[in-house]
């Protein structure tokens, strides 16, 4: 499989990546669960985990200020939730994520972009 990117998601690049924000030992046993618990090999679980790691530390940076973030169902595999909405909020939240700086695998957001985001609707969520 091809990962593309665009220009804008490869400028915000530089600096962040989600392996800094989490020890090695940590890394490597939540890939191994996501191998076990899901019909992913480690490329697809480390993808996954990379995203989530991204999306959570954005949604940290970017709380309070009325955003509205959330992940869909296919990166939310790495960051479980419960409640949902659909409304775009996936889309907004990847391009957050890249404006953040992170490497967003569109890939893995465009699959739930007409989908949900696991938060309230009006909140600031995570």
């Amino acid at each position: 499989m091809t990962v593309t990117t665009t220009e804008a998601d490869q400028a915000q690049t530089a600096g962040r990546n989600p392996r800094d924000y989490v020890p090695a030992q940590v890394w490597d046993r939540e890939i191994k669960l996501l191998v076990r618990d899901n019909p992913f090999d480690t490329v697809m679980a480390e993808r996954l985990l990379g995203q989530g790691i991204a999306y959570l530390i954005t949604a940290m940076e970017k709380y309070g200020q009325g955003l509205e973030l959330g992940c869909g169902e296919l990166v939310d595999t790495a960051v479980p939730e419960i409640d949902r909405k659909y409304d775009g909020t996936v889309e907004r939240t990847a391009d957050i994520v890249a404006a953040s700086g992170f490497p967003v695998d569109r890939p893995l957001w465009e699959h739930d972009f007409s989908k949900c985001s696991p938060c309230s609707p009006g909140t600031n969520c995570h």
